[in-house]
């Protein structure tokens, strides 16, 4: 796969990339658009525009891009936390479509985001402000409870950011205070978009998830963090 991630982009990827982004986020613009006017006439559909968006994207990978997704059969689960390795913008676009509804913690700054930011908070994005420090993690755990109590799965990329296919990096420090406060399982979830999708001009292929065996609450943060980092890490070279 490193050699393919190197290689010069062939005319046909640098043409179904163009189509791709035109329609996804020609796409894009028009949903969020009626996601406001549902929002504005007080009605919950917005949520159903959400999901829409996120379906409208596996379509447009799946269709113009020529790549597929093999999840090995999952099926969504509530009441816990989902751990998932983060490549490219390819699993957080995902989010809507894999899980009924979810809550996912995320960059402070993607909330910051004209018309998008504030469909995403108040469908159930928690923003993530490092520099808060304890005060932000409070408000998190404050958030995600209030949230998850009509059992929608709530959803974090411990690593923190889009990391490069095959690095490792630690996970941060917030995820295990986050673990040990809910009390919930968890279920790590490596993914290997990087080497298809995280590039200008993408390639056709497989993106691969696999889903790990749930790590029960109340473990040690040196036990949760070293099960989580070495399960979400399992597609890596």
């Amino acid at each position: 796969m490193s050699s393919q991630r190197n290689a010069a982009p062939r005319l046909r990827d640098v043409l179904r990339s163009l189509a791709f982004y035109s329609a996804f986020y020609g796409g894009t613009v028009l949903l969020v658009f009626v996601a406001l006017g549902a929002i504005l006439l007080g009605r919950d559909r917005y949520k159903e525009v959400v999901r829409i968006w996120s379906t409208w994207h596996r379509t447009c990978v799946r269709g113009l891009l020529g790549i597929s997704v093999d999840a090995g059969g999952f099926v969504p689960r509530s009441g816990v936390l989902y751990a998932i390795k983060h490549e490219s913008f390819f699993e957080a676009i995902e989010l809507p479509h894999m899980y009924p509804f979810p809550v996912v913690f995320a960059k402070e700054q993607l909330l910051r985001i004209p018309l998008w930011g504030a469909i995403g908070t108040r469908y159930g994005l928690i923003a993530v402000d490092r520099a808060r420090g304890a005060s932000a993690l409070r408000t998190m755990l404050a958030e995600a409870r209030r949230w998850t109590a009509d059992g929608r799965p709530l959803i974090i990329f411990p690593e923190g950011t889009r990391v490069p296919h095959g690095t490792r990096p630690a996970l941060q420090a917030g995820f295990a205070g986050l673990y040990k406060m809910l009390g919930l399982p968890v279920v790590p979830v490596a993914v290997d978009s990087g080497p298809l999708y995280h590039c200008l001009w993408k390639r056709p292929g497989t993106i691969r998830y696999r889903f790990g065996a749930e790590i029960p609450p109340g473990l040690p943060r040196e036990e949760i963090e070293a099960r989580v980092h070495a399960a979400i890490n399992g597609l890596n070279p």
